[in-house]
């Protein structure tokens, strides 16, 4: 078997051998070695947070005079790639490593600095022309990058991929409310018979819950705006510049689109997570809508001839594999599934938010890649779910009136009208012959037919004040 090149090199506890190709260096390889457990890797998001930091500080650092030109450009130059993925492969370090993410931005750094050495022609592991930590760390500390790169990932992922297909989502179930609104059908209420509503008015609700998902997706945007930039190790600022941090954020809105700002309380953005455990909750909230919502919509559509049946979803794949022709409402299960991996999440990140230990928290890492992977299963799956399911939604409409007229809550509107005693008597006949309210009402005599028909007029229920109202 042909052995793959090393190189050695050294870092603070000594020597490492290491791939010859690698860019990252001995500290990163020491952690790739000391924590091989669930070859989870933080995602694109992520790293492309980490690479704008790196890009922004080494302009800011220029800027201020800190950092000269020739270093300066490099350094933008490899962040860049870094940013743009071209240099993910060289990011292996493991999810669950150092609580601070110390790895992780070590291994930007030392990333960043032997690119540097490429684009000049110089070894890797030289750190000529440029030092990971001397010059791509310049003004920064693991402590406030990560919870930065946090931050600025997941701001960007809601503003860019979760907030569009919510966006999507509630136009489709809004068209579908309009769409449906002159079909009336029969309320449910304890999973039982209640008075009749409109199908619209039903998907008004949908559309309404995806709406508030929305803002709740955008006040997230608001509470990820403040980053720990600055803050350095323990949030003093020490060894940096203190026009850095303005600086930097001024270049990573011109890149992102979103304002952030530098933390009001330093000791506050990196003693604690609550923004993250915040932002959890917001999404949680959305998995609560949104499995609501799906869990409805295959109800609605159960049968096609022995449940419930009141709309039709699209047949997308076979149901069965021993039963032909049985269609499952697969793309409702398939969101709740990833409603309830959300929600899931939220406990995680809830108890690594708790777990700030004094001037840092130390399970960052894992809240970084849960919070992510929420984003980004929830924009996906919203997605699939409009598309492969809401837009082709159609009503049943027969089915629709069949129950509105079997339900014994159609008695409720003659309540005003003869007494709750007496119309709870209909809806006991009801229930025992299998006849419908309007069938013993009318033999009762309980009301002049014109007015008996008007009572039991299921359209006027649905409005306010109904018929009980003149």
């Amino acid at each position: 078997m042909t052995r793959k090149p090393t190189r050695t090199e050294k870092d603070s506890m000594g020597e490492m051998t290491l791939p010859a190709g690698a860019l990252h260096g001995a500290s990163t390889h020491r952690a790739v070695l000391n924590f091989p457990v669930s070859g989870y890797r933080f995602s694109r998001p992520f790293i492309r947070a980490l690479g704008l930091i790196k890009w922004a500080a080494a302009q800011a650092n220029h800027d201020l005079g800190l950092l000269d030109a020739e270093r300066a450009a490099l350094i933008v130059q490899a962040a860049e790639e870094v940013a743009e993925g071209k240099l993910d492969d060289h990011f292996p370090l493991d999810i669950f490593q150092t609580g601070s993410g110390t790895s992780t931005n070590t291994n930007a750094n030392e990333v960043v600095a032997n690119r540097c050495a490429q684009l000049e022609g110089k070894p890797i592991g030289s750190h000529d022309p440029v030092h990971p930590n001397d010059h791509v760390n310049m003004g920064q500390s693991s402590n406030d990058v990560i919870p930065s790169a946090i931050h600025i990932a997941a701001a960007e992922q809601l503003k860019n991929r979760l907030i569009p297909a919510l966006g999507k989502l509630h136009d489709a179930l809004e068209a579908k409310a309009k769409e449906f609104w002159h079909i009336i059908k029969i309320g449910r209420t304890h999973l039982m018979d209640a008075t009749p509503i409109r199908l619209g008015q039903q998907f008004s609700g949908y559309a309404q819950q995806v709406a508030y998902a929305k803002e709740r997706a955008q006040k997230a945007i608001e509470v990820l705006r403040e980053l720990a930039l600055g803050g350095t190790a323990v949030g003093t600022g020490l060894n940096r510049h203190a026009d850095l941090p303005k600086k930097m954020l001024r270049h990573i809105e011109q890149r992102t689109g979103i304002a952030f700002y530098e933390a009001k309380n330093h000791f506050e953005a990196q003693g604690g997570k609550d923004a993250v455990v915040e932002v959890s909750g917001h999404l949680k909230t959305i998995a609560v809508s949104l499995f609501k919502i799906a869990n409805d919509i295959r109800w609605l559509g159960s049968g096609p001839r022995c449940g419930i049946g009141e709309i039709q979803l699209p047949a997308t794949q076979p149901g069965s594999s021993i039963m032909p022709g049985k269609v499952n409402p697969v793309m409702s299960e398939s969101l709740m599934m990833v409603c309830a991996e959300v929600i899931g999440n939220d406990t995680a990140i809830t108890w690594a938010g708790a777990n700030g230990n004094f001037e840092l928290n130390v399970m960052m890492p894992v809240m970084a890649h849960d919070l992510l992977e929420s984003i980004r299963l929830l924009a996906n799956v919203v997605d699939i779910f409009c598309e492969k399911c809401v837009r082709g939604i159609v009503a049943n409409e027969e089915r629709c009136r069949e129950l509105v007229e079997l339900s014994m809550a159609m008695v409720t509107s003659l309540t005003p009208k003869i007494g709750y005693d007496r119309a709870a008597e209909i809806a006991k006949e009801s229930a025992k012959t299998g006849r419908t309210v309007r069938e013993i009402a009318r033999e009762k005599k309980v009301l002049p037919d014109e007015e008996l028909e008007r009572a039991l007029d299921p359209l006027r229920m649905t409005e306010p004040g109904g018929t009980g109202g003149e």
